[in-house]
């Protein structure tokens, strides 16, 4: 008797999953002081002992919005009609680092945090959650810039205006979260028993930038390169970097059918990445 009036005085009770399908919101939230000291360490920790520190979220999206400037725009001549070229690289790289930087966070989940994992219990959930928040800060701080170059080439008269859409911008960076989440997921699941994939993440990224329009609208790859513009027709972070940039810079054009194609592609790489992620971490530690 005074067993049972022990254990329904326990906070927590941990016992194996039985469901095929857990999100499990609920213990997430049990365990919140803990995701944001997750948080916490992955905006401090990272720059903590390097010279720059925080200027380091600055400098790589705009020597990178620099080198496309020169190499797309004034070698290769894409035109980005009445939008300074400069600006229009900026907003896309802006939005594509949040993605890339989920993506290579959560990618590698569960060889980087064996230690931690094998020695006491929280969901696990937990860490790739907290790189997307801690990603969701620099992020800010990147979006900033870009607000500050925007006021700097409209008052130099450039012809620069927001879309009244522009109020459905966060839920843009949303679907990017989510979807640089679940692909974080899948992969970094796949990495605890195959190493290769850790290698290929990096190659990939960069390949996968150039199908995203990062640099071009997509009209342009249409129009030059019809027999592989469905490459980029079928990638759904093209059609998150083309609307967000029409949303920010009132430039290219917006699809519905393309934005409903994205939110169906990025709730079922999510699901199908933790459904993935909750069967490896039932086993992971004796692979890893």
């Amino acid at each position: 008797m005074n067993n049972t009036d022990n254990t329904s005085e326990w906070l927590f009770e941990i016992k194996p999953k039985n469901k095929f399908f857990s999100l499990n919101l609920k213990e997430v939230w049990q365990y919140r002081d803990l995701l944001f000291l997750f948080v916490k360490r992955d905006v401090i920790t990272v720059y903590k002992q390097t010279v720059l520190g925080p200027l380091w979220y600055l400098i790589q999206p705009l020597f990178t919005a620099i080198t496309f400037t020169i190499i797309f725009n004034n070698v290769a001549g894409i035109n980005t009609g009445s939008v300074p070229p400069f600006l229009f690289n900026l907003a896309g790289i802006t939005v594509w680092n949040y993605f890339t930087s989920c993506l290579n966070g959560t990618s590698n989940t569960f060889a980087s945090n064996a230690g931690i994992f094998g020695k006491v219990y929280f969901p696990r959930i937990i860490t790739p959650l907290s790189v997307v928040i801690s990603n969701l800060i620099k992020f800010g701080i990147q979006f900033l810039i870009f607000v500050a170059f925007y006021l700097f080439y409209n008052f130099q008269g450039a012809d620069l205006g927001l879309n009244s859409l522009v109020l459905l911008f966060p839920l843009l960076i949303i679907m990017m979260g989510i979807l640089g989440l679940g692909l974080g997921m899948l992969i970094s699941s796949m990495v605890t028993k195959y190493r290769d994939f850790s290698y290929l993440v990096g190659f990939g990224v960069q390949l996968l930038m150039y199908l995203s329009a990062v640099m071009y609208p997509m009209e342009l790859i249409k129009a030059k390169l019809p027999g592989y513009g469905w490459l980029v027709e079928y990638n759904p972070l093209a059609y998150i970097i083309e609307s967000a940039r029409y949303m920010l810079l009132n430039v290219g054009q917006i699809s519905l059918l393309g934005l409903t194609y994205t939110l169906a592609v990025t709730i079922t790489v999510f699901f199908v990445g933790l459904l993935v992620f909750n069967k490896t971490e039932k086993s992971f530690i004796d692979t890893v």
